[in-house]
């Protein structure tokens, strides 16, 4: 499959992604290929494509089709088995790697990533993937340099915890007046900082939501039950929930000062 999508005029390279290139899935877990292109995608080819290997006509998103970030693809069922194509504009994430060696990233509106999509996922896909074909050698390079996590990206999003406690303060004001979804967002919003920056200080690539709990609790000297005690800050009444995450934030930012000094 990776080597005709090759052949589809546009299409640079292909990338094995999420849990089963890094090993973790679950036989259940669908296949996710990247596809990465540089300028406009042949859609006419991809869909014949795409509906030669299902057997059936699929729909393919074309770029900017699925919203400003995951961009586009399709979602196929070929011998029984989900697979995902998922477009990525290659000029794109080389720009958005040359950001963050400099310490730079953006938070994107992201349909499918309810704490927002963070660009360094770009790099971070590249990183953690399994090229499957690279016919002109770009994508393998992309990956030999994201291996080295830059050390400005790192400052850059450790630092980016403020923004935890600033938007428990920010529930605080609202959890006397029982107002349970701007609470909840707020904290949702805190904790998924912290995880992105417990990533970034032990130089790891946090690439959405998804298990990112989990990881970032796994990681060292993260502070004990921590995926616990973000579990009952969740689902707690709403001003004992903003002071349980006042405490998960402040044990997460020494965590982080410590390593500062």
């Amino acid at each position: 499959m990776a080597e005709r999508l090759t052949a589809v005029p546009g299409i640079r390279a292909v990338v094995l992604g999420g849990s089963r290139a890094r090993g973790t899935h679950r036989p259940d877990s669908d296949w996710d290929l990247g596809l990465y292109y540089r300028g406009a995608p042949d859609l006419a080819a991809l869909t014949a494509l795409a509906s030669a290997f299902q057997g059936s006509p699929v729909e393919v998103a074309g770029p900017g089709g699925w919203g400003p970030w995951v961009n586009g693809g399709a979602w196929l069922r070929v011998d029984g088995v989900q697979v995902d194509w998922i477009l990525r504009d290659l000029d794109r994430v080389e720009a958005v790697w040359s950001d963050c060696r400099r310490g730079r990233f953006e938070v994107g509106v992201q349909p499918g990533h309810p704490l927002g999509f963070w660009s360094p996922a770009y790099p971070g896909e590249v990183a953690l993937g399994r090229v499957l074909a690279d016919p002109h050698g770009e994508l393998t390079a992309l990956q030999q340099a994201t291996s080295a996590y830059p050390e400005p990206l790192r400052k850059a999003l450790t630092d980016a915890a403020w923004e935890a406690e600033f938007s428990v303060g920010a529930a605080r004001k609202s959890a006397p007046a029982g107002d349970r979804l701007h609470v909840s967002l707020c904290l949702s919003r805190a904790f998924g900082i912290l995880v992105q920056s417990l990533h970034a200080h032990h130089r790891t690539w946090c690439l959405n939501e998804k298990g990112a709990l989990a990881a970032a609790a796994a990681l060292p000297r993260t502070p004990a039950d921590f995926a616990a005690r973000v579990g009952e800050a969740l689902t707690g009444p709403a001003v004992v929930s903003v002071e349980a995450a006042a405490a998960v934030v402040r044990d997460v930012r020494e965590v982080l000062d410590r390593s500062r000094h």
